[in-house]
């Protein structure tokens, strides 16, 4: 029997062993601490933990160890085990005893065998056919069944050959050696049971968080592949400033927590476009609402043209009148395909086109669809002469840049508003507590002059502002909006150069992206072959020189 200093400093160790466990955050790697641990205070030559898989009705190999015959499967030794699953019941539906493990957890009993070889009531065949195949001497087991808190058996550890701790030979598991495994196997089914719950936890929410976004994908499909990318690129960018070793983000480390935590801000950052309307997030030309209105536009053009032949009809259909009739056709055909032109989103309107627009607008039509509920109603058609375009419809034509206007970019930009207010609401545990902060930043600018709170970078966290640059390269190159091609990398790069330039983004992040190539990674995983060109790095605005091409 152990004295009492020797059991004393196992207690201690069980109990070293409890802290460890409950530290554990990777399931696999506290399925192989919790075998380790059972081998080391029961000093045994080799272990196996199985786990119950309740459906199946099995036990399944999760960790073997055997230290003479140098063999270690499962865990972190990279090593599949490839045993088939051992079932609890036969054929016919009986309870399977005469296997050791499988009686333990049928029974929810331990058993404690000191010689495999003499003992009764028990099969052994396939651990002689192990033994005499490698040479080994399988002599003492000690199989203890592993309860939750819900006194389900969840899994089994099985040890065999205790060695005695001063001469190595085999000899039984004792009282305390069972006592001890016992303790450890219910510390350790609270573990695993708590380390899966929170894994489900934790799959439960980032399937919400994407029910969210297929909501908003279902919504527009333009905005969903946004909000799948993001992410991805903010992780790229954030693991490159993990990784750099110079700068002014030197300093920067992250934990797998921080990743954890940075990731769910990604996949958050655009949850409030929930709430926006979808004519505006799928606005793909400048008179888009729940249709394009240039079709309209398309009639009143007919019926100029209309006008026009009727008036030359009226004077005689001579030729210089037919003359002047063909010029104003050509000139509404003209004007017809500006205005097409014009309701095609672009980067900057000059200021000659939108004064074009206002000009066709004073062309007067004659409306009679609007109010003709009856044939009565119907009165001479020149008293129902309308401007060709709608003040509605000017604003919108004479957008500069883009399709929206003003009141429909509030509109947009509003989103970011809905998720900080719904982000903000929710009860974030301690290692999730940043959420908000980094997914409501990513509209704002280095320079206070972003929103919706003006902030500066001083007051912005880097993981805000790498997400910042993330949302807005995925825009830039982005294939899948409604108003506008997928920019090159060249282009893409250049406007971000120039958005370092003027206080936009992070400048210091900026360099990391370009450094580190972080853009060229996202290319060729996301971008199509003709978006990613051959980049000139000392033609791109804001690269330092140090950065190679």
């Amino acid at each position: 029997m152990d004295s009492a200093d020797n059991l004393l400093h196992r207690l201690k160790e069980l109990n070293e062993i409890g802290i460890a466990l409950s530290q554990q955050r990777d399931i696999n790697s506290l399925l192989e601490t919790i075998l380790d641990a059972a081998k080391r205070i029961t000093h045994a030559d080799a272990g196996t933990l199985y786990l119950h898989e309740p459906e199946q009705q099995v036990l399944r190999f999760e960790i073997l160890r055997n230290d003479s015959l140098n063999i270690a499967m499962g865990g972190t030794s990279g090593v599949p085990i490839t045993f088939y699953p051992i079932h609890l019941y036969d054929q016919d539906g009986k309870p399977i005893h005469s296997m050791v493990v499988t009686h333990s957890a049928l029974s929810g009993e331990t058993v404690n065998i000191p010689d495999a070889y003499v003992a009764e009531g028990y099969d052994f065949s396939g651990t002689k056919k192990f033994d005499a195949k490698t040479g080994y001497r399988s002599q003492s087991f000690l199989a203890v069944p592993m309860r939750n808190h819900e006194n389900e058996i969840i899994g089994v550890l099985q040890l065999i050959n205790a060695q005695d701790r001063e001469s190595g030979a085999i000899v039984p598991f004792s009282k305390d050696d069972q006592q001890l495994l016992e303790s450890l196997a219910s510390q350790a089914a609270i573990a695993l049971t708590n380390r899966r719950l929170i894994a489900q936890l934790e799959e439960l929410f980032e399937s919400f968080i994407r029910l969210i976004n297929t909501a908003i994908d279902d919504k527009s499909p333009y905005t969903g592949g946004h909000c799948a990318r993001v992410p991805v690129l903010t992780m790229m960018l954030a693991e490159a400033v993990n990784r750099t070793d110079r700068g002014q983000l030197k300093d920067f480390v992250m934990s797998d927590k921080d990743r954890y935590e940075l990731k769910m801000a990604g996949l958050l950052h655009d949850c409030g476009k929930i709430t926006t309307p979808v004519h505006v997030v799928d606005k793909s030309t400048k008179l888009h609402t729940l249709f394009d209105r240039i079709h309209l536009l398309d009639t009143r053009f007919e019926v100029l043209k209309r006008d026009a032949e009727i008036a030359m009809l009226r004077k005689g259909g001579g030729e210089a009148i037919r003359a002047e009739y063909e010029a104003r056709i050509r000139q509404l055909d003209d004007d017809r395909e500006f205005l097409h032109h014009c309701n095609i989103g672009g980067e900057a309107m000059s200021e000659e086109a939108q004064q074009r627009v206002r000009q066709i607008a004073s062309y007067q039509w004659r409306d009679t669809g609007e109010k003709t509920s009856n044939f009565a109603s119907i009165r001479s058609a020149d008293c129902l002469l309308k401007p060709f375009l709608s003040d509605d419809e000017i604003e919108n034509l004479t957008i500069r840049s883009g399709t929206l206007t003003a009141a429909e970019r509030e509109i947009i930009n509003h989103h970011i508003v809905v998720t900080i207010k719904m982000l903000e609401s929710l009860p974030w545990p301690r290692h999730l507590k940043n959420v908000p902060e980094y997914a409501g930043g990513h509209h704002e600018r280095m320079d206070g002059k972003g929103y919706p709170r003006g902030l500066t970078r001083d007051q912005m966290s880097v993981q805000a502002r790498v997400m910042g640059i993330a949302d807005i390269f995925e825009a830039l190159t982005a294939k899948d909006r409604p108003y506008k091609e997928g920019k090159t990398l060249t282009e893409s790069l250049t406007i971000l150069g120039k958005f370092k330039e003027n206080g936009h983004i992070d400048p210091d992040l900026f360099d990391v992206f370009i450094r580190e190539k972080v853009y060229l990674d996202y290319a060729r995983q996301f971008l199509a072959p003709e978006q990613i060109d051959e980049v000139d790095l000392s033609k791109i605005p804001g690269v330092n020189p140090d950065v190679g091409a």
